[in-house]
C-alpha cells in the first residue's frame, strides 16, 4: 500500500522511485556488513561482472576464502588509504589489483571504457541499520559498487519536522566513532534533506558538526524556488545524484584538503574532504559546457562572495577545462594558466588538482 504523501515514508519512496528510474538498484540490509562497513552483495557483484579474470586469478590464491580474503583486504586499504583513493584507484591483494569504479571517459575514442562504466553499480538502502551495538537506522545509504559514499536523513514538514530536525539527528544520534561516519574512511558526505531545502556536512562531530547549504538559491537569496511539478528539493535526486552527476561528483570534484600544522614543535597532519556546494557545482558544469561547446576565446564572469569556496572553485574549473574535449573528440585547450595572488592558493590549487590528475607536470608554479 502506497504511503501518504503527508508521510516522511512518502518521500522516502519518491526518492527511491526517481533513483530506481536512472539505474539504481535496492541495497538490503541482510548483505551489509556492520564490520566493514560495506554492502556486500553489490560489492561482489560488481567484482566479479566487471572484472571476472581477476576474480578467477584470487580464486585460485584464496580459494574458498576469496570473498573473505578480499573483504579483509579491502578494509585494510579503506582504513589506510582513505575511501575516496580507493575508489578512485582500487586496491590490490597478493598482486591482483582490481577497480572500485570506473568513470566516465572524457572521449570516445575506447569504446572499452564505456562498456566498464556501465558495469558501475548504484545502490540505494533504505533504514539501514548500521551499527552492531545498536539499533539505529539512517533513512537512506547511498552506495557506489558496495562502498557507502552518502547517508541521508529525511524530514516531511508536513510530519510537522524539517532539516534542522535531520541536523540535530546527525548532531545528537550518530556517534562519529562508527566506522561509518568516520571522514574517508567509508561515506564521504551526509545529507540533511526536507521537502524545501538541503544541508550537507562531510565530518560528523557532535556538537561541532558544521552544516552548509546546498540549495539552489532563491531571488539572490537563500532558499529553493518553489517547484510547480513536485518537491523544492527535487533536484537532489532529479539532477544530483543520478548516475552521470553522481559518479562525476565522486571522480571529478570531491577531495581531501591536507593541512600541516605545528603545536609545541610537533608537526600534525589534518585531513578534511570537501564536496562541493550546489553553486560551485552549477558554476563549473555549466562553464565547462559553454566551453566544449565554443571553444577557446570565450568570456565568463564567476561571482563568489566571501567564504563561498573560490579557491575550490578554481581547482575543479582548471582540471575540467585542461582535460575538455569538444564533441569531435579534440581536445580544447593545451593548458590552463591560473594567476593568483596568494602563495598559499597557490599550493591548495596544485593539491587539490594533483588527487585528479596523477602526472608529473601537468601541475606546475610559475
Amino acid at each position: 500500500m502506497k504511503a501518504s504523501i503527508h508521510t516522511e515514508l512518502a518521500f522516502e519512496e519518491a526518492i527511491e522511485a526517481v533513483l530506481f528510474k536512472s539505474g539504481y538498484v535496492n541495497g538490503d540490509n541482510a548483505s551489509y556488513n556492520k564490520e566493514f562497513c560495506v554492502d556486500e552483495y553489490w560489492l561482489f557483484q560488481f567484482l566479479k561482472n566487471s572484472q571476472p579474470l581477476k576474480w578467477q586469478k584470487s580464486e585460485a590464491i584464496h580459494r574458498a576464502d576469496t570473498a573473505t580474503k578480499l573483504l579483509q583486504r579491502l578494509h585494510k586499504e579503506l582504513d589506510s588509504r582513505g575511501a575516496l583513493d580507493v575508489i578512485r584507484n582500487g586496491f590490490t591483494d597478493n598482486g591482483v589489483t582490481y577497480d572500485m569504479a570506473y568513470f566516465k571517459p572524457e572521449t570516445a575514442l575506447n569504446p572499452d571504457t564505456d562498456i566498464s562504466y556501465n558495469k558501475n553499480i548504484l545502490s540505494v538502502t533504505r533504514q539501514l541499520k548500521y551499527s552492531k551495538k545498536n539499533e539505529n537506522s539512517l533513512d537512506m545509504v547511498l552506495f557506489v559498487n558496495g562502498l557507502p559514499v552518502a547517508t541521508v536523513e529525511l524530514k516531511n514538514q508536513f510530519t510537522s519536522q524539517n532539516n534542522q530536525h535531520a541536523k540535530r539527528q546527525f548532531i545528537e544520534d550518530r556517534d562519529p566513532r562508527e566506522l561509518l561516519f568516520q571522514p574517508n574512511k567509508r561515506t564521504l558526505v551526509h545529507f540533511a534533506v526536507d521537502t524545501d531545502e538541503v544541508f550537507i556536512t562531510t565530518k560528523i562531530d557532535n556538537e561541532k558538526t558544521i552544516f552548509l547549504p546546498f540549495n539552489l538559491g532563491y531571488e539572490n537569496g537563500a532558499g529553493n524556488p518553489p517547484n510547480p511539478n513536485g518537491y523544492k528539493t527535487a533536484y537532489l535526486w532529479e539532477y544530483v545524484w543520478q548516475k552521470d552527476s553522481w559518479l562525476d561528483i565522486i571522480g571529478k570534484f570531491v577531495h581531501v584538503q591536507k593541512e600541516e600544522y605545528k603545536q609545541k614543535g610537533t608537526t600534525f597532519k589534518k585531513e578534511k574532504i570537501i564536496f562541493p556546494r550546489y553553486h560551485q557545482l552549477d558554476a563549473v558544469r555549466k562553464l565547462w559546457a559553454d566551453a566544449r561547446e565554443k571553444g577557446p576565446g570565450q568570456h565568463y564572469l564567476i561571482q563568489h562572495s566571501a567564504g563561498s569556496g573560490k579557491s575550490n572553485s578554481i581547482a575543479w574549473l582548471a582540471y575540467r577545462l585542461f582535460s575538455l574535449h569538444n564533441a569531435l573528440d579534440e581536445k580544447v585547450f593545451n593548458s590552463v594558466i591560473v594567476i593568483t595572488d596568494r602563495k598559499v592558493l597557490d599550493k591548495q590549487l596544485q593539491d587539490t588538482i594533483y588527487q585528479f590528475e596523477h602526472k608529473q607536470g601537468v601541475v606546475a608554479l610559475l
